[in-house]
């Protein structure tokens, strides 16, 4: 795992404790939820979703490629 990827995983962790832990303060100091707050939190779970689907996705992507091109390989070698 490269370096990229562990400071991409450590804010997308940090984007999701954060949003957790505003929603948190604000229900317990003025039970409720602000809008901005609730903007915050969704836009934060979509960065954070977005960087753990990508690189899924990239890694499934790749293995798939490497797969079709083993089998495609070995097919031609036997012929």
């Amino acid at each position: 795992m490269s370096a990229k990827s562990k400071v991409e995983y450590a804010c997308a962790v940090l984007l999701i404790i954060s949003s957790i832990a505003l929603a948190f303060c604000q229900v317990f100091s003025i039970d409720d939820i602000a809008n901005g707050t609730l903007m915050y939190i969704a836009q934060a779970f979509l960065l954070a979703g977005s960087i753990f689907g990508i690189s899924y996705y990239v890694t499934k992507l790749n293995r798939f490629i490497d797969g079709k091109t083993k089998d495609s390989t070995e097919g031609h070698s036997q012929q």
